[in-house]
């Protein structure tokens, strides 16, 4: 799974909220900056959490792969990052 760079993450964050301040959609309560601070913060730590799902599943379809010959490994690593989400009630 590609990774997203900070870079990346803040320039998504600073159009969000900007994109929403113009639209009329929020009224900022604190100064944008820390408002784009906040909001990179949490898509940082999403992303982070949707990798360790990733990751997980993938060692765990391994595991099950080679213990299952012919089992289809997509399926079953598709499976087990769905059930793992919802075990963390994240959503994907």
């Amino acid at each position: 799974m590609p990774t997203t760079s900070e870079a990346q993450i803040d320039a998504l964050a600073a159009h969000l909220v900007r994109g929403l301040i113009a639209r009329g959609a929020i009224r900022a309560k604190v100064d944008e900056k820390d408002l784009i601070a906040c909001v990179a913060e949490f898509m940082s730590a999403n992303f982070e959490e949707e990798a360790r799902i990733e990751d997980e599943a993938e060692r765990e379809a391994e595991k099950l792969a080679r213990q299952n010959p012919g089992v289809d490994a997509f399926k079953l690593r598709a499976g087990i990052r769905q059930r793992l989400a919802e075990k963390r009630n994240f959503t994907l």
